[in-house]
């Protein structure tokens, strides 16, 4: 037997082992539940142990090697690979944020699952033997090497830092969430919490504690998102195969939508919310005027107040409305769009959930399709593009093995992506059956815990005491989490998806962590600063660059740019509008050269980050400027195409590459041919 043979073998005896104890684990708190320990225990429990566990496979994989730290010694099992990428890709946007996607979007939200699928299908195609078969360490060794020095390079490192970056900041926010709502601290708190976890992790061994981490990690978050979505199959269906029956739940929602959406107060609240959108519209219409009158008018109302020796409460209230108001006509006229869209946004029901691109007219439907294509577009190359999933396969022993982790990846992936329709489906009906409809006063608890991180909110805009689908509001992350908490099942269930969801947003974290101070420290120090620095000095670099880039996230994270989803959208634009083409173009075209890889990676980066600033509100944008109604979300579908064109043109304009990178090219391709044909980067 060989020992790679045996060290697998020993693997799955250690994480079979594993396995087992942490179902009897779960199985033991649950018990500890009906015999009365709280639920506020039992969040401290799942969190504080899953983060020890993730903490003693750091310590005990910790390394001072060069090739442990940055690729695991180029020695993880095809399956293994496959478990850790799928941790890896399953971030706190797959757990948390798909379910909570296709809750809201129905059909349209199948994009997100269309797209991932396929982007896995062009990495096992296009990417990942070649790139393993190439070696080195990350993706801009490859464009380095490639493109011929260090100009790629820096380019290519400035991608994979924003991408990494961006898609870094959407897990700690999912971090921060879990921990806010389960361990009942601050969200700011709770950001930095996590934090110390992914910290333990990637710090101390680098590529190699991530890798055996995020194996651990998958475990415990494909159980915790399998078992709530099991019971409510089990409850609402009688058979405990979501995956299989959840259709004959969705036509029972497509029956209490046709009730719900007709009923007169629902038609009464959507109304009052039209009238909302057109008041403001209107003082928008009469700024700068209307601001001023509108202050007068608070003034006048407090001063009111006071004279009539009001309540402490209705005078704060008052006073918080008139500090709140914008200063200037500027400020106005973008608080008060912001108000009048969303109100627009409520005038209209929702999309039902089994309807294909959704509109009004066939003009909102084609727009619908549009973007819906334009979304799975991106995110099939940003899939294939994103650093931190390529650097996965440089991991494993051989090119055969880097095939088979791609394989092994899909499957792992599968059973959560083959669930989250059903998640969406069961948690839906439990929503328009148990919680639509009930007066104010007796809603379940969940909406008062959800409501205090801001997740949840109501507003009884008719005063008739009862709540009106239009009158909730739920983010797109409280789905899955609180689901359990919807259905009425045992909090012990609560706590597993809890740590379900720290362990997918970490395992994520983990992973961009390292791809951003790997690049940095190597690809920015070690091959353009200082080529003749010590492996130690390198080490420490990237421990140094891992440590600032985690809390520079952490507080990006705590200003809550966005959905974690959005965030997660915008990774993938970046990603493949600056790395697709050159990647993809390096492989397959020869003639591909440097000045035209620079400038399709510069040109697809720039477009793409353009139309996010002109069309996404945190920036002070309006899809006012989007062109042919794209949503920001899918900028990356104008980048791809360009970078595929510049490069093309600019590389027929100049100098083809010299041989010894054809030569390059030729042995990536083809397995075949001669060692010394490779050029080392």
């Amino acid at each position: 037997m060989s020992a790679q043979s045996a060290f697998t073998r020993r693997l799955k005896r250690y994480y079979g082992w594993y396995t087992g104890c942490f179902v009897l684990f779960v199985l033991g708190l649950a018990i500890g539940e009906q015999l009365g320990l709280s639920q506020r225990m039992i969040g401290h429990v799942f969190l504080f142990v899953t983060i020890a566990i993730y903490a003693g496979i750091g310590v005990m994989s910790r390394t001072s090697d060069v090739s442990e730290y940055y690729v695991a010694g180029r020695r993880v099992p095809a399956l293994f690979n496959g478990m850790a990428i799928a941790a890896d890709w399953m971030s706190a946007a797959s757990f948390i944020g798909l379910a909570g996607t296709l809750y809201f979007s129905g059909f349209e939200g199948l994009a997100f699952v269309t797209g991932w699928t396929g982007g896995f299908v062009l990495v096992a195609l296009l990417l990942a033997p070649y790139l393993r078969k190439f070696g080195q360490y990350t993706i801009p060794d490859f464009l380095g090497a490639r493109y011929q020095g260090n100009v790629a390079r820096l380019v290519g490192l400035a991608a994979t830092v924003l991408a990494s970056f961006v898609y870094l900041v959407a897990q700690i926010y999912g971090v921060g969430l879990v921990t806010s709502r389960f361990v009942s601290v601050e969200f700011e708190i709770g950001l930095f919490v996590g934090l110390a976890g992914i910290l333990v992790c990637s710090f101390l061994g680098g590529m190699r504690a991530v890798t055996w981490t995020q194996v651990a990690q998958y475990v415990i978050l494909i159980i915790a998102y399998l078992v709530p979505v099991v019971i409510l199959s089990y409850k609402l269906t009688g058979i405990p195969i979501p995956q299989a029956v959840y259709g004959t739940v969705l036509q029972q929602i497509s029956d209490r939508e046709q009730v719900l959406f007709d009923a007169p107060g629902e038609v009464e609240v959507r109304t009052l919310y039209r009238q909302r959108a057109d008041g403001y519209a209107a003082r928008i219409e009469g700024l700068p005027g209307s601001l001023e009158l509108e202050r007068r008018a608070m003034i006048e109302r407090l001063n009111t107040l006071r004279l009539d020796n009001a309540s402490a409460r209705e005078i704060a209230l008052s006073e918080r409305a008139l500090r709140d108001l914008p200063h200037t006509p500027a400020e106005a006229r973008v608080q008060w769009d912001k108000v009048r869209i969303d109100a627009l946004e409520r005038a209209r029901p929702p999309p039902r959930h089994a309807e294909a691109h959704p509109g009004r007219n066939a003009q909102e439907s084609n727009t619908a399709r549009n973007n819906f294509l334009a979304l799975m577009f991106v995110l099939m190359v940003g899939t294939a593009a994103l650093p931190h999933i390529l650097m996965r396969y440089y991991t494993t022993p051989g090119v055969k093995d880097a095939r088979k982790s791609v394989l092994w990846s899909l499957f792992f992936i599968f059973l959560l992506y083959v669930t989250a329709p059903a998640y969406a489906v069961f948690a839906k009906w439990e929503v328009y059956h148990n919680v639509v409809g009930s007066t104010l006063d007796i809603l379940p608890d969940w909406v008062a815990s959800w409501g205090k991180v801001g997740l949840v909110k109501i507003e009884d805009l008719n005063a008739d005491g009862i709540l009106q689908l239009a009158e909730l509001r739920l983010n797109t992350d409280v789905i899955v989490l609180a689901t359990p908490e919807i259905a009425g099942l045992p909090y012990v269930v609560s706590g597993l998806v809890a740590a379900g969801g720290l362990a997918a947003a970490l395992s994520t974290a983990d992973g961009l962590l390292l791809t951003i101070a790997n690049a940095l420290s190597h690809d920015l120090y070690y091959k353009v600063i200082n080529p003749a620095a010590s492996t130690q000095r390198r080490l420490v670099i990237s421990k140094s660059q891992l440590l600032i880039v985690a809390l520079v996230a952490a507080w990006v994270a705590s200003l809550r740019p966005d959905n974690i989803l959005f965030m997660v959208g915008l990774a993938f634009s970046i990603g493949g509008s600056a790395f697709f083409p050159a990647l993809v173009l390096g492989i397959f075209w020869k003639r591909a050269n440097r000045p035209g890889a620079v400038a399709g990676m510069v040109a697809g980066l720039s477009v793409t980050l353009f139309y996010v600033a002109q069309t996404h509100s945190f920036f002070g944008g309006s899809m006012d400027h989007a062109w042919f109604d794209i949503n920001s979300i899918s900028a990356g579908v104008f980048g791809v195409p360009l970078g595929f064109v510049t490069i093309i043109v600019v590389s027929l304009l100049t100098k083809p590459p010299p041989q010894e990178i054809q030569d390059l090219v030729d042995y990536m391709r083809y397995p075949q041919l001669p060692q010394e044909h490779r050029k080392k980067g």
